[in-house]
Parts: C-alpha cells; sequence; structure tokens
C-alpha cells in the first residue's frame, strides 16, 4: 500500500516557547530566487558568526513573512547564544516567545504546503486563531546526494491570544 502524499508529518501540537536569538539574512525574494537566496545566507552567515564568537544554538531556520505572487518576506539563518551585531547583511532577529503550533514534515521540501496546509486547518479546528509569524527549522542538513525522503522539517506557527 502507497502512503498518503498529505501524511509526511508527524501529529501537531501546541506548545509555549521562549523567544529565541537568532543571526539572520534578511530580503524580499522572488520565488525564483529563493533557492539562491538560501544559498547566499548559509554562505555569509559562518563568517559574520565566527567574527563575533557567537555560537549556533541549533539547526538552521528560514521565518516567512508577507507574501504575495511577486515575493516573500524571507529570513534565513540560526538561532544563536548572544546578541549580535549587524555584519553586512547578517542582523540580529528573534523568533517570538509565546504560544505557537507545530508539527514536523518528513520528506521533500516540495510537499511542505501540504504540510502547512494541514497544519493551519488543525490549529482552526482547534478553536485557535493562526498568527503572523511562521518559520521553519531544518532538523536534517539538505545535501546534494541525500534522498529528499529523509528530510526532515519543524513548522512553526504562531498562536494569536483572543
Amino acid at each position: 500500500m502507497t502512503a498518503d502524499p498529505t501524511d509526511r508529518a508527524t501529529e501537531p501540537e501546541l506548545l509555549d516557547i521562549a523567544e529565541t536569538r537568532t543571526a539572520v539574512v534578511r530580503g524580499r525574494v522572488a520565488p525564483a530566487q529563493t533557492i539562491s537566496f538560501f544559498d547566499t545566507s548559509f554562505g555569509i552567515l559562518p563568517s559574520a558568526l565566527a567574527a563575533q564568537e557567537a555560537v549556533v544554538t541549533g539547526p538552521a531556520l528560514s521565518r516567512w513573512g508577507t507574501m504575495s505572487d511577486e515575493a516573500t518576506e524571507l529570513e534565513v539563518g540560526f538561532p544563536v547564544d548572544r546578541l549580535i551585531s549587524p555584519d553586512g547583511d547578517v542582523v540580529p532577529g528573534a523568533l517570538p516567545a509565546g504560544r505557537i503550533a507545530r508539527v514536523v514534515h518528513n520528506g521533500s521540501f516540495d510537499a511542505l504546503g501540504v504540510t502547512w496546509d494541514r497544519l493551519h486547518g488543525w490549529i482552526i479546528e482547534q478553536g485557535l486563531v493562526p498568527g503572523a509569524d511562521r518559520w521553519e527549522v531544518y532538523l536534517t542538513e539538505p545535501n546534494p546526494r541525500m534522498d529528499p525522503a529523509d528530510l526532515r522539517t519543524e513548522l512553526n506557527w504562531s498562536i494569536d491570544r483572543p
């Protein structure tokens, strides 16, 4: 029996989280430029963090802001152990404290949209209001030789308090 492609994620859960300091590259990115934005960002982050002796405290992440057909507000970076100073395109950021809904997507990035839609529907089913903050945490580091089915991506969506 073939697995349902919409069943590539763990069960969603609600969590209360603390703020997380980040070091990120921000941009307004056209859909066709998303991969190159990620590649460029992850290329410049290590040297900026090393220069400030900032320690990466977890896996790579991306925070998704306002989206349109033309472009998306995007932050790409890492959680870090301290507030960094701006260094070229690398700037300090933070993931917000508060209540979130989380699910882990298993598999290719191509199917992330299905899991985001599933998480949104789950939030609504719980009688909650999805907030404006959404971010992904890349639990497995992608590389060109890996099977995309082995990727694990944590999806996080803030919950607005009524």
